[in-house]
């Protein structure tokens, strides 16, 4: 199952400690305490897996590692060792501790949340021609800590939304690379799915049901992936007893959960049209477009049907 929503603790690295040393040499005595290392930061990374969250199931710490002491001869510790929080593109880092929020938007992008603390000085630092033998160093700064919620929301140009069973993994296959489980069933499937269609990001949605925006189902538990997609390509099964009504209650669903839903573009997929005749789809794709103009009839085993949504998919890229 995919884990899009963990809370860890995190702390950066202390600096290491100033050193008091002193040149051993006859005529030169002198302080030679170097400086401690900086302490290592938490830095969160994003990369392009929907499973990198899953490791935080069950590691609650992420720990970076705390700068070495000074050491003789004005030589300065080595700094700490990073902490690194590998999440997928798309997660949202939210910092519970200071109230800050981070974005990844990309691979490869990186981000300090916490910064390690400063080395300390060692007795170099305070020599002076009063203090030609300081004895005295500073203590390594102590790190940053925070407790992390890290939440994936999924990034993806057209997502697909509906109930459970419309075509929605089946289409996803045949337009991408990706590969969605698929069977006759009324359960949902558990975890999003991602393809690409050219420079377009499909996102399959796992299915939404009555109710889902009060937490019946686990429709409620992706409804959050939609608020990230930029158009919405709404499934409706021409098999099904009252399509119009399918429409409505998906629509209902997502204006309870984020009103702002409702404003995205939309196009209507009237799938499965292979399992009705030609006069009920054409009764239902004629319905729907009373509530709204973009639809399209699609049937898996009909290769002009789905040049149709491929024209859909090429102007949306086009125009993208």
């Amino acid at each position: 199952m995919l884990i899009d929503d963990v809370t860890i603790k995190a702390r950066a690295g202390k600096g290491g400690n100033g050193m008091v040393a002193f040149a051993k040499t006859l005529m030169n005595q002198g302080p030679t305490g170097g400086d401690g290392g900086r302490g290592g930061d938490v830095i969160v990374r994003g990369i392009n897996d929907l499973g990198a969250l899953r490791p935080f199931k069950t590691k609650k710490l992420v720990v970076a590692k705390d700068g070495d002491q000074g050491a003789q001869n004005m030589k300065t510790g080595a700094n700490g060792k990073d902490g690194i929080i590998v999440v997928p593109v798309g997660t949202i880092v939210h910092d519970l501790t200071h109230k800050k929020d981070y974005e990844i938007k990309k691979a490869g992008e990186e981000i300090v949340i916490l910064k390690g603390g400063n080395g300390g000085f060692g007795n170099f630092y305070f020599r002076s021609s009063t203090n030609t033998t300081p004895q005295q160093s500073n203590p390594g700064k102590t790190g940053e800590d925070a407790e992390l919620r890290l939440e994936l929301k999924l990034i993806a140009d057209i997502g697909f939304v509906g109930y459970p069973n419309v075509g929605k993994s089946s289409l996803l296959n045949e337009l991408t690379n990706a590969s969605s489980k698929v069977a006759n069933y009324k359960f949902t499937t558990l975890d999003p799915h991602l393809g690409v269609y050219f420079e377009l990001i499909l996102a399959d949605i796992p299915g939404i049901i009555e109710g889902a925006s009060e937490g019946k189902g686990l429709g409620h538990k992706f409804l959050k992936h939609i608020e990230r997609t930029n158009i919405l390509f709404h499934f409706i099964a021409s098999d099904s007893e009252d399509p119009a009504r399918d429409y409505d209650i998906i629509r209902e669903e997502l204006g309870k959960f984020n009103p702002e839903l409702l404003k995205k573009k939309e196009w209507i997929i009237v799938s499965k049209t292979d399992e009705s005749n030609p006069q009920a789809v054409k009764k239902i794709v004629n319905k729907l477009k009373k509530k709204n103009p973009n639809v399209v009839a699609l049937s898996l085993l009909d290769d002009e049907s789905i040049k149709d949504l491929k024209k859909v998919l090429n102007k949306i890229k086009e125009d993208k």
